[in-house]
């Protein structure tokens, strides 16, 4: 039955994590920079300790139960099989709620803030506050299986979202995302602006406008700048050459560390030490679930999908309902009125602290705005 929900377990073999250690132990580490610079990428006696620390002290099968501890599903939308977490709240009225993830992250995003989303009594809050929480990994991510076709761009997605959240029987409910997460979100609520009542985004960006700038115009225009010299070249390289880079990703587990910890390093609210801002737990969960499906090569392939699909270029005018928490470290960020003729902006925070992973930083943070903000749609 093409529409089939089949329930799931994550269940990696033995053999899978012991190839990963060996893996590990074997590393050809390269001669190390005498004087130590992050600027130059990830440092070695960084990386060196969170790898000792994923082959000898991290524990997946203790995170692999934390994940096995909330409802999962499986189902095929448009060709391709998608995993799906799905926590229904105990409490009458829940409103519907799909979280979207983006690059370099995962369902392990969310993992702190479900608890107080599907059952807020439980966590000091209130019942007229819980959420159905559905989580789905994107195409090509996580046990959402690597992809081999092309085409799975943004749009495409949201499309299989609004399928998705059909299936499962929600005809009205809301949105919430960061990173492609976001850019997935808005196709989600143009492909079915009946169901989809309100979007809440924690990454919004736009290009600078022509003219003049204000003081925050400035300020954002010089991080646009300051993006494309220092910390773009991830981007660049996976919309225009992922499968080269997909290899090395797929074949060494310190290359893939190093690839995602940089990113957490350099996109969170950390003061250079990543476990300020995210767990070294959660960093090496997140990381662990790209390699053991091996979907590192096909996550990275979404970036030139986009591109060739224009699912980043300045949009529409999006009539549906808008909330943007914007967090002091995001990697990009856009002032309020760069964003208000494009988007109907109804709710707008600014958070005291945190980055580009709102959810793992700051869950307490965006669990009380994602309530603030849809409790004027239950």
């Amino acid at each position: 039955m093409p529409d089939e929900i089949r329930p799931f377990r994550i269940e990696v073999a033995d053999a899978v994590l012991r190839d990963l250690r060996t893996r590990l132990a074997r590393t050809r580490w390269p001669e190390p920079l005498e004087d130590p610079d992050w600027a130059y990428g990830i440092e070695q006696a960084s990386l060196r300790e969170l790898a000792e620390a994923w082959r000898g002290g991290y524990d997946w099968r203790r995170h692999e139960a934390e994940l096995n501890s909330w409802p999962q599903l499986r189902t095929r939308i448009d060709g391709h099989d998608f995993h799906v977490l799905h926590a229904r709240s105990p409490h009458p009225g829940a409103l519907p709620l799909v979280l979207t993830h983006g690059w370099p992250g995962s369902i392990v995003e969310f993992l702190d803030i479900l608890g107080p989303l599907v059952d807020p009594p439980a966590h000091g809050g209130a019942a007229a506050d819980a959420f159905h929480v559905v989580c789905p990994s994107l195409p090509g991510y996580g046990f959402s299986r690597p992809t081999n076709a092309k085409g799975w761009h943004p749009r495409r997605i949201g499309r299989a979202w609004a399928e998705l959240m059909r299936r499962l029987g929600y005809r009205r409910y809301v949105a919430q995302g960061g990173d492609f997460g976001s850019v997935v979100s808005q196709f989600l609520a143009r492909e079915d602006p009946e169901g989809c009542a309100a979007l809440h985004l924690n990454f919004l960006f736009l290009p600078p406008p022509l003219g003049d700038l204000d003081e925050d115009g400035v300020a954002a225009a010089a991080g646009f700048r300051r993006y494309l010299a220092e910390e773009a070249a991830y981007a660049q390289l996976h919309a225009t050459k992922p499968e080269t880079v997909g290899y090395a990703l797929n074949d060494s587990p310190v290359g893939l560390l190093a690839w995602i910890a940089e990113k957490f390093r350099a996109w969170t609210d950390c003061a250079g030490v990543i476990e300020n801002a995210v767990s070294r737990e959660r960093l090496l969960t997140n990381v662990t679930l790209y390699w053991v499906t091996g979907s590192a090569p096909s996550a990275a392939r979404l970036y030139r999908e986009a591109r060739l699909a224009h699912a980043l270029a300045v949009p529409p005018r999006l009539a549906t309902p808008l909330g943007h928490a914007r967090f002091p470290k995001e990697i990009l960020w856009s002032p309020r009125a760069w964003l208000e003729p494009w988007y109907d902006l109804q709710h707008w925070t600014n958070m005291p602290r945190g980055g580009h992973f709102a959810a793992l930083e700051q869950p307490g943070l965006l669990v009380d705005d994602l309530r603030t903000f849809f409790a004027r749609f239950r």
